[in-house]
């Protein structure tokens, strides 16, 4: 059996990669397609709900597709330095590929507005951190400014390369469930990571020249159909950084869901596309609604994901209840990153351990106790 080496290796002749130049990888995509069991019959629905789990990539996050076409390019390219700015894991995976290319990584990271899991990662693969007293939109204006002058290489979602990696999300689903799903949901920040699941469908379903929003018919990476169809795209954002559904950037946004805390998304346009080609819809999620399902689907199916990728399921849940997404229908839900990425909220939001004497009688009694609720 070939070993799997990740996914430029896995889909060369559809990304925009010579064939002798050496993919800086770790290993990224493959993750598994979990079919949620129990949340359905809770629902008492008559769907299939797919779980794409992100978080088990190499540095916990769907980031990792992205990072490692951004940085092959990069490297491939003579580039001696990375930049990006960030919410958390795009850092991380940045940093991680910076380690594994031997290149150097500066990321700009707002101060206090990082979970710990993703800051530990960034500092731990020896990135430089760089903290501003500002909020992501701010690092991201700073990030494209200093790349005028400064020898370092972007690789946020406004690097195409990123996209590109990020597609293969599409590809995967479709190999797992043998064609697109009725609907594919996911949480949206800087609205990359939609544009690339879209462009991923468009590839995947086109074998003409007919002109589409992204590849206006000069698609060079193209080869064979692999789909019938593409799906309806979905996304979902938190209600306090929600500049798509409002129709207007968010000044400072703020949401327990920090990897989706951008106020002005640099793929806003691109996304648009994607849900107004698909026939789909922009909606917002509530940080109670998001924490609700994010505690509901690990402890219904064993999946801990972080609170952006819960985002996506709390939206469906609530598009279900409304009757949007009809019985009937197979929906993929992409779970950005996992849940150790944010440990606090997690334990912040969840039962206090008991503490009892470490004696049988008191053991029994907790048992039997959880057991007649």
């Amino acid at each position: 059996m070939e070993r799997y080496t990740g996914v430029i290796d896995k889909y060369r002749e559809r990304l925009p990669v010579a064939p002798q130049t050496r993919a800086v990888s770790l290993n990224e995509g493959a993750t598994p397609l979990v079919e949620l069991e129990n949340l359905p019959r809770l629902l008492r629905r008559n769907v299939r709900i797919y779980a794409k789990f992100e978080g088990l990539n190499p540095t916990g996050s769907f980031k990792d597709r992205g990072m490692t076409m951004a940085v092959t390019q990069a490297v491939a390219a003579g580039a001696r330095a990375i930049i990006c700015a960030s919410t958390g894991n795009t850092s991380a995976a940045a940093a991680a590929y910076a380690a594994r290319a031997g290149i150097a990584c500066f990321v700009l990271i707002p101060e206090g507005k990082i979970a710990l899991g993703k800051l530990s990662q960034a500092m731990m693969h020896g990135s430089v951190v760089i903290q501003i007293r500002g909020n992501f939109d701010d690092g991201m204006r700073l990030v494209q400014e200093v790349a005028k002058t400064a020898p370092v290489n972007i690789v946020n979602s406004i690097n195409p390369y990123r996209l590109q990696g990020q597609k293969t999300i599409a590809f995967e689903v479709i190999e797992a469930l043998g064609d697109a799903p009725d609907y594919h949901a996911l949480p949206v920040g800087n609205a990359g990571n939609i544009t690339a699941h879209w462009i991923g469908y468009s590839e995947a379903v086109c074998e003409s020249t007919d002109a589409c929003a992204f590849c206006a018919g000069k698609c060079e990476f193209r080869k064979t159909k692999i789909a019938t169809r593409r799906p309806i795209m979905l996304g979902y954002q938190a209600s306090g950084a929600a500049p798509i559904v409002r129709g207007r950037p968010v000044e400072s946004p703020e949401t327990v869901a920090t990897a989706i805390r951008i106020g002005n998304p640099v793929s806003w346009q691109q996304a648009l596309a994607a849900q107004k080609e698909s026939g789909g819809w922009f909606a917002e999620c509530s940080d109670e609604e998001i924490l609700r399902v994010q505690k509901l689907l690990a402890e219904s199916e064993g999946i801990f994901c972080e609170p952006a990728s819960a985002t996506g399921l709390a939206g469906v849940l609530k598009d279900l209840e409304l009757g949007r997404i009809g019985e009937g229908s197979s929906i993929v839900v992409t779970l950005t990153g996992h849940g150790l990425k944010d440990p606090d909220t997690a334990i912040a939001h969840s039962a206090k351990p008991l503490t009892v004497d470490a004696e049988l009688p008191a053991i029994e009694r907790v048992i039997r106790e959880h057991l007649k609720r």
